[in-house]
């Protein structure tokens, strides 16, 4: 990240600067009104140093143009100009300006002087009033290029949402291993259309202490819909899990996909697929037999036939049934009400969906509903 880190930093502090200070010119000096020779020329003579790199050289220059004595307010201007100059050239000099401060600041990043970018420099800007969220996300840079990750994310944290923000906030969480961090950064960014961002959530949310089969279903689940399997496993174990409980167009569905992506050959997906084909003409055939029976089981089975029935498309039944199940009594309130939000969502009550997910309570649940919550939020 050090290339892309530096050259944001240039683009978004020296260019500043520059347009700040102003251009500055032999020609300028040479026909400035008032302007002596004596001082004139010295001047000149630092603005070619400073554009070939030698600012040490440029401010003796300089030096010398002030020794002249009895400056007029012309020649003053144009000292004070030069200097500027010099700075945003070669970060030489005092910055003994807003412009020059700025300057400086950022010549002394591009020069991997961090310690001054995080100490002085800053507490010039500070002093000028032109610490700015730019500067401060340069800052947060410096910290990060010297290996500071926790200070660099304590202060990205207080920066906003914007991209470049949220960009280096990812990067320096990885870089400290802050998983908290990383989804909580991938949650905004999917939110805000950056679909590239759904592996670090959904690995994050995989990788949360005591899933249940149910909820590890779930997180596959997410990887399907957001185009995110990685391998044929992925298919298999989905399709696998779907039918352990009892949700066979979602099983069936998934493998037919498979195999139309030539993501799933051999016997074992054959059998696979004789398997749930079978299973869900003989489902498809008693749906409303299923139904009564439900009604009088247990408030588990209403909830597996309810999210079965959303696979199938019959969101009304499903929503019925699910919520009906709930109020009857489950043994997991937390998995029920995420099958809830799911059942929701799939009928297109993506607020009612919101508040249902909401609703889970338990850690490792939460991490579960939070990873359905974008996914809603996100719109898909």
């Amino acid at each position: 990240m050090s290339k892309p880190l530096r050259a944001f930093a240039i683009a978004l502090l020296l260019g500043t600067a520059a347009v700040a200070v102003g251009t500055v010119s032999t020609t300028e000096v040479a026909y400035a009104a008032g302007v002596r020779p004596a001082v004139g020329n010295p001047l000149k003579a630092a603005i070619d140093l400073a554009g070939r790199g030698d600012g040490q050289g440029a401010l003796a220059k300089v030096r010398e143009a002030e020794s002249v004595g009895g400056l007029s307010s012309e020649e003053q201007r144009m000292v004070a100009q030069t200097k500027e100059y010099i700075t945003v050239k070669t970060g030489a000099g005092n910055a003994n300006s807003p412009a020059g401060a700025k300057a400086k600041f950022a010549a002394d990043y591009n020069a991997g002087r961090y310690r001054d970018v995080v100490g002085s420099d800053a507490d010039a800007l500070r002093k000028y009033g032109a610490f700015d969220s730019n500067s401060q996300l340069v800052v947060a840079q410096a910290y990060q290029m010297m290996g500071d990750y926790k200070t660099a994310i304590q202060l990205l944290k207080g920066l906003g949402d914007g991209d470049a923000v949220l960009s280096q906030l990812m990067n320096a969480a990885g870089k400290m291993g802050d998983t908290e961090t990383e989804r909580s950064v991938a949650k905004r960014m999917i939110l805000k259309g950056e679909s590239k961002y759904w592996p670090y959530l959904i690995i994050g949310t995989e990788n949360t202490h005591g899933l249940s089969e149910k909820e590890t279903l779930d997180v596959y689940r997410i990887r399907y819909l957001t185009g995110n399997m990685r391998s044929a496993d992925d298919y298999l174990n989905l399709a696998e899990m779907a039918l352990q409980f009892g949700y066979t167009a979602e099983a069936q569905k998934v493998v037919k996909d498979g195999i139309a992506k030539n993501v799933l050959t051999g016997d074992r997906v054959q059998r696979l697929q004789r398997l749930a084909d079978a299973q869900a003409a003989k489902d498809q055939a008693g749906f409303d037999k299923a139904i009564a029976a439900a009604k009088n089981g247990s408030g588990d089975e209403m909830v597996r036939l309810g999210v079965d029935l959303s696979g199938w498309g019959r969101n009304d039944d499903a929503i019925s049934l699910v919520k009906a199940g709930i109020a009857k009594g489950v043994t997991d309130k937390d998995e029920a009400q995420i099958s809830l939000g799911v059942v929701l969502n799939a009928a297109g009550q993506k607020g009612a969906a919101e508040r249902a997910l909401g609703a889970v309570r338990d850690p490792k649940a939460r991490a579960v509903a939070d990873l359905w919550s974008v996914y809603v939020g996100s719109g898909k």
